[in-house]
């Protein structure tokens, strides 16, 4: 319900080209970051499942 509250209020006082255009470039970068991840794939310095920490001497 409250979802088609919001669709009545963005038809009654529609969003300015602006900001239609922002919204927009915002949806294709994240398409475009996670197209470049599923193809190239994730990054192992940048996941959270390493191996093993590096082995350190302690004084």
């Amino acid at each position: 319900m409250r979802m088609l509250m919001r669709m009545r209020l963005w038809a009654q006082n529609p969003k300015s080209e602006k900001q239609v255009k922002f919204m927009l470039a915002i949806i294709a970068a994240c398409l475009a970051l996670y197209a470049v991840e599923r193809w190239i794939g994730w990054p192992d310095a940048l996941s959270t499942n390493r191996t093993a920490p590096p082995n350190r001497v302690a004084d």
